[in-house]
């Protein structure tokens, strides 16, 4: 099966502008910025964009910040000219403008957004773990580890970075310091379905099923309305050889998520051990028809579940 990509929790800064800063920045940057956080929560994310844009352009136009070495960081000269930066409040807007950029994917854009806040505040944790899920994206762990380590320093009981550096642990084969950082961000929050849902998929990959499925259970008991879960539950079913729990999950799963190409294959893979091709293949032609790329990988998988229905049907 298909291993499972622990999902970095990735959310908008809500900042509560202190009376120094909002004292010396333009109302109207407030207003933009304001309403920018708000599309991005509904994600509008081409709004959010331009609000932010527009804020960042309103507050940096209180004058040059003398001795800055800003301009190495932005992408021209030009702009570097355009955009002085006195207004800590900047940095926000940079901050939430990336986030943004990060859900449409952009991750380079999000990348250079990011690093802008940091040269403006220097200690703005969010910006280093959202900054490492844009890193990620891009396949730099070795960089997404490093920002959310920084973030940690800063902020020791961050339960978002935990969550983030498990992830990059995990994919980067440290079950263990992954299990651990989990187990941390859980001691800090156990209100966040995320945190046991991704200590599941590091339980199945250490091979402790029932305990994953007791990690899900906890998740879906927070957050029904998430497949994950599910997801992480079927998956678990199947190792433990329970297929027809697992069909039951996968199909929650595809009911909160149409567009799940792995729960498909799952469902399809499952069905196919108990017998039930024709289902299966309506399954696996819709795997392929969300996700083309996995052809290969579904048939592999397809030919060792039909292997263990054959050993099952000998016994």
């Amino acid at each position: 099966m298909r291993s499972f990509v622990i999902a970095l929790f990735v959310a908008a800064l809500l900042f509560c502008l202190a009376a120094a800063t909002a004292a010396q920045t333009p109302s109207n940057a407030i207003s933009l910025y304001k309403h920018g956080t708000s599309k991005l929560d509904k994600n509008d994310l081409d709004g959010a964009i331009d609000d932010f844009t527009k804020a960042i352009e309103l507050s940096s136009r209180l004058g040059p910040a003398k001795g800055s070495n800003l301009r190495n960081d932005f992408s021209t000269n030009s702009e570097a000219d355009t955009v002085r930066v006195v207004d800590p409040f900047t940095a926000n807007a940079y901050s939430n403008r990336g986030v943004a950029q990060l859900r449409k994917r952009d991750y380079e854009a999000a990348i250079q957004d990011f690093t802008r806040a940091l040269r403006i505040r220097p200690n703005l944790v969010a910006a280093y773990v959202n900054r490492a899920a844009a890193k990620r994206a891009l396949g730099d762990q070795t960089g997404a580890l490093a920002d959310t380590e920084k973030a940690l320093s800063l902020e020791e009981n961050n339960y978002q970075a935990y969550n983030n550096r498990a992830s990059i642990r995990y994919e980067l084969g440290d079950l263990e310091g992954a299990f651990n950082d989990l187990n941390r961000a859980i001691e800090l929050n156990p209100k966040i379905a995320e945190h046991f849902y991704n200590r599941g998929y590091v339980r199945i990959a250490r091979r402790e099923f029932d305990k994953a499925i007791e990690d899900f259970n906890q998740a879906i008991n927070l957050s029904p309305e998430r497949p994950q879960p599910y997801q992480g539950r079927g998956a678990a079913w199947m190792k433990k050889g329970k297929y027809d729990e697992a069909i039951a999950d996968f199909t929650k799963t595809i009911e909160l998520n149409p567009a799940a190409a792995i729960s498909y294959m799952n469902r399809g893979l499952s069905l196919t051990v108990r017998g039930r091709d024709a289902e299966a293949k309506k399954d696996f032609d819709k795997c392929l028809e969300l996700e083309p790329e996995l052809k290969t990988d579904l048939e592999q998988r397809v030919a060792i579940a039909k292997n263990i229905r054959d050993a099952l049907l000998k016994k």
